[in-house]
């Protein structure tokens, strides 16, 4: 193997790929990136844990073609520190590959190339879904919090997106709240998957790092999702299972509704929670009463009271919650006001928007000493 590229068109490849690389194995060779040089002048960088396997292609000037294994920190530190300028890369014997640019020098050691995982290719039958790129990353970031992050839960650690004939549903949730968000598309069938959580937010990075503009481009299998990002393809496995039927979860009717404004309802809450952490359970608690929201918390090292003005519907409530839980969805929302709906002071509650259905959030409630 013997090809010459440009040293910062390889170092953006290796910091995409190497989001795939295995840190926490027993297997070296999961430690390692798969360099790939063809004969049509194209270098394919691939790295994989199993769950996640990311290739990238990179024009360059191919003088041998062939294949080497190396370890990914390692290669990746030399190529960052390396000036900007054409780089030759050597694979002279089994053993190490040469890298040298006009100054310096280096040799490091591969790893067996046959011991590296085969990726393999897309599906056959594989269903074809074109996602906007801006869409995607706003509904990964509006949902992935909420996924669990206890690996014993299944696929509560996965966002589950259903594409339906004119919109696209994406959910998460963990048991103590629940993420939804909507989005009108056309779509000439419907579908639905559950992949990860780690595996769509490393999608999600990877498309604002992406310089091309296009679509992603998702190949829909049985057991594996390939992800076309410009000149990423990125392979993500399926988690098997039967997602909760979500919509059962989330009450249809509400006794309280509340009109806040998310900004100072957000920063209201952070100030009661700087209390809340101090306690059991970041406990805080909210009194609606007339055109007020009170918010209270009270430790061994203090008590806060914070005063809103709101928009309220229907009846009077105390409601306590967990302040982390409950600043982790208004930090997901962009919309100046939001709506509150209650049952009552042990029932969820849901956030929506103040008109249309973008979004909906549920939030268990905590239940409140005396405060």
């Amino acid at each position: 193997m013997k090809f010459r590229c440009s040293q910062q068109a390889l170092s953006k490849a290796l910091n995409t790929v190497s989001k795939a690389v295995s840190n926490r194995t027993t297997l070296p060779v999961l430690k390692g990136i798969l360099l790939n040089a063809t004969v049509d002048g194209k270098i394919i960088i691939t790295a994989s844990d199993l769950e996640i396997s990311i290739k990238k292609e990179i024009e360059a000037t191919v003088e041998e073609e062939g294949s080497a294994v190396v370890v990914s920190k390692l290669f990746s530190d030399i190529i960052r520190k390396l000036p900007n300028e054409e780089i030759l890369i050597e694979k002279e014997d089994t053993n190490s590959v040469k890298i040298q640019t006009n100054y310096s020098e280096f040799e490091v050691v591969c790893l067996p190339v046959e011991e590296f995982p085969k990726i393999g290719e897309r599906e056959e039958g594989s269903k074809k879904i074109i996602f906007d790129k801006n869409i995607f990353r706003d509904m990964v970031r509006k949902t992935s919090f909420a996924a669990s992050i206890d690996e014993s839960k299944g696929v509560l650690t996965g966002l589950y997106t259903e594409i339906n004939e004119n919109d696209i549903n994406m959910v998460a949730l963990d048991g103590f709240r629940l993420a939804l968000v909507n989005e009108k598309i056309t779509s000439e069938a419907a579908s639905s998957f559950i992949i990860s959580s780690k595996g769509m937010n490393e999608i999600s990075k990877i498309a604002s790092e992406e310089e091309d503009e296009s679509d992603i481009e998702i190949y829909l299998g049985v057991k594996k999702a390939v992800f076309m990002i410009g000149k990423t393809e990125v392979i993500l496995r399926i988690m098997e299972g039967e997602y909760i039927k979500y919509r059962d979860i989330i009450p249809s009717d509400q006794l309280t509704s509340a009109v806040v404004g998310r900004d100072v309802f957000v920063e209201s809450i952070e100030r009661a929670s700087l209390l809340a952490k101090e306690g059991k359970n970041n406990l805080i608690k909210m009194s609606i009463k007339e055109d007020i929201m009170t918010i209270t918390s009270r430790s061994e090292e203090g008590n806060v009271k914070e005063e809103i003005a709101i928009e309220k519907n229907g009846n009077d409530l105390d409601i306590g919650f967990n302040s982390k839980y409950v600043i982790d969805v208004l930090k997901a929302i962009d919309d100046e006001k939001i709506c509150l709906n209650f049952k009552t002071g042990i029932s969820p509650c849901v956030v929506k928007p103040v008109e249309g259905d973008s979004y909906e959030y549920l939030i268990l409630p905590v239940r409140i000493p005396t405060m």
